[in-house]
């Protein structure tokens, strides 16, 4: 790795490890009440491979949202830009398990990162794949290079023991038309789904393909187009951080994916992804300490999309 990318990793870490911790652990969920809120970790993949990670960067932890990044890409793939007929693409400016806007837009979430839009991919998963919950593990798997990748009992039975919101925002869809399976069906899915478990180092090195057009870099092989790669892209800048991906712009200039584990993938196209772990969330269920090490490593390297 470029020493300055290092050494930029390093001044990040090291000044977000002596700020207060702030924020609050997504307790909603009880399996993640559980996880050290003292943890933190940063890794980064660059396009040839290289890596360098510090503090927490090899501890598993749930990655929560981020899979819906996975779950849209594998949706994509499979039918293109029927997607859209079914999903918008714009920012909600309401929390990310809000029901109020499908009432007013009739079932068609404003995109596919908050809860309802991922809810709708599920569904759109389970309609076109013979097994959705094994052929999006094996999806997974094959991106992160990860054979033995598996969702977490503990996890999704958390969630599912808790989930009254995700149930009420797939009823409510079903009511518009919008959700064609079961929900029952459709919510064991998005649950599990959101069970998966990786490390930093993990999860930058599967989302390198993101920022190298839509190609694995282990292998080369090409799992989206270009022009659906840019589409996912956008989406991540506009609405990857639920009511606060404006600041994340703002600040950070990068297209990422938050998840209330803690957990924050960003990619700079053509150069690296790099994955943050901090449990503890600011009121907006984003990483409190992973949002501001991220600032810091753009601010310092000069290096956004903008």
């Amino acid at each position: 790795m470029k020493t300055t990318y290092k050494n930029i990793i390093e001044n990040a870490y090291n000044l977000t490890k002596s700020l207060e911790n702030s924020g609050k652990l997504a307790t909603y969920i009880p399996e993640l009440a559980n996880v050290n809120p003292s943890n933190l970790g940063v890794h980064m993949t660059t396009l040839d491979g290289t890596h360098f990670g510090m503090g927490n960067h090899q501890d598993k932890f749930s990655i929560q949202s981020i899979a819906k990044v996975l779950s849209l890409t594998l949706a994509v793939k499979l039918i293109g830009d029927k997607v859209w007929q079914r999903i918008d693409v714009e920012p909600s400016g309401t929390k990310f398990d809000s029901l109020l806007l499908l009432e007013t837009y009739k079932g068609i979430p404003r995109n596919p990162f908050v809860n309802s839009g991922a809810i709708v991919i599920c569904d759109i998963l389970l309609t076109y794949c013979k097994n959705a919950k094994i052929e999006f593990l094996e999806f997974v798997r094959d991106l992160s290079d990860i054979p033995d990748l598996n969702y977490s009992d503990e996890i999704a039975d958390s969630e599912k023991a808790t989930g009254y919101r995700n149930v009420a925002l797939c009823n409510f869809i079903k009511s518009f038309g919008n959700i064609k399976n079961e929900p029952v069906d459709v919510l064991d899915f998005y649950f599990d789904m959101c069970s998966i478990e990786m490390t930093c180092q993990q999860l930058s090195q599967t989302f390198t393909f993101l920022a190298n057009g839509g190609i694995k870099i282990s292998d080369g092989k090409k799992i989206i187009s270009k022009s659906k790669c840019k589409r996912i892209n956008a989406l991540m800048l506009t609405c990857g951080f639920y009511d606060e991906s404006g600041e994340f712009a703002f600040k950070v200039g990068l297209p990422g994916k938050s998840g209330v584990g803690g957990g924050i993938v960003a990619l700079y196209p053509h150069n690296y992804a790099i994955a943050v772990w901090s449990p503890k969330l600011n009121p907006n269920g984003n990483s409190f300490r992973g949002m501001r090490l991220l600032e810091e490593v753009t601010t310092h390297s000069e290096l956004s999309i903008f």
